[in-house]
């Protein structure tokens, strides 16, 4: 069977990039299996799109290849890859960043540099264009390697796992019953807000379910929320309105307004400014 291609971008549905990379993959091969992971990433938000990546990839049969495409450095001298996952999948996406959960979290085998003069889409008045690679070299590279015309040594040439762009990953912090972190991403459709702190801190840190946590926020040092928050299973433990701190998908400590929006209702995001603070 040939591998399912899944594509996550920050181009929306609002006019026809996506439909464009679609038809190149199937105007190489017909058969090949489509599916959407996003394509509501946030404009050049590389931070997101390295998230998404491993927030969804193990559920998806070994092999698949991701193609992430949030390019704001499309068109320069930056590195267009296909890296292999140590658990089995691939990503073509540009190295810019957008591999560091992966880096992290599951670890890269091999990383190769696609190379443009043979696997790069040609003959469709594309030759000129420099602003949409992914049309022209990640999708048709990936559509390439799924269908067996180029074998993943084909892609291009390898270079080191060490040379691969990443950004700065947080740590969370533990200091006797006091838990440190940060806002780490969001879930934008409800307004919950993800930690960097996994569930088996609390475990060891004596927080269990049912205890009334102290919640401390920060932004860049200064406190935009503070107060006492259930701790529990999930939202209906909770009130509806009331805020509560869950344990999300991906094991990690999360907050939430029961049947409502936590971010939008206190005007909180994600990112290395936004320090959280558990106690007991």
């Amino acid at each position: 069977m040939k591998p399912i291609l899944v594509f996550q971008t920050d181009f929306t549905y609002k006019e026809g990039a996506v439909c464009a990379m679609y038809g190149v993959v199937k105007s190489v091969d017909r058969q090949l299996e489509i599916f959407d992971g996003t394509h509501e990433i946030p404009q050049y938000d590389i931070w997101s799109a390295s998230y998404r990546l491993f927030q969804s990839m193990s559920f998806w049969p070994e092999g698949t290849i991701f193609v992430s495409v949030v390019d704001p450095g499309v068109g320069t001298p930056r590195k267009a890859c296909i890296a292999k996952t140590a658990d089995g999948y691939y990503v073509v996406t540009p190295d810019n960043g957008t591999l560091t959960h992966l880096v992290h979290w599951v670890g890269i085998t091999e990383i190769r540099e696609i190379d443009q003069a043979v696997n790069r889409l040609r003959g469709k008045n594309t030759e000129e264009v420099s602003v949409f690679h992914g049309r022209d070299l990640f999708g048709y590279c990936a559509a390439k390697l799924a269908s067996g015309i180029i074998t993943y040594e084909q892609v291009g040439p390898a270079y080191s796992v060490d040379e691969i762009v990443t950004l700065p990953i947080q740590e969370p912090i533990v200091e006797n019953s006091k838990i440190k972190g940060i806002f780490e991403i969001g879930d934008p459709n409800f307004g919950n807000l993800w930690t960097n702190i996994p569930l088996s801190l609390f475990t060891r840190a004596g927080f269990v379910y049912g205890d009334h946590l102290n919640l401390t926020i920060r932004r860049a040092g200064q406190v935009v929320f503070s107060e006492k928050v259930l701790f529990h299973k999930s939202f209906g433990y909770a009130q509806k309105g009331e805020v509560i701190i869950y344990n999300n998908e991906l094991m990690k400590v999360s907050v939430a307004i029961s049947q409502g929006s936590f971010s939008d209702h206190y005007h909180l995001d994600f990112g290395p400014e936004w320090e959280v603070e558990f106690t007991k």
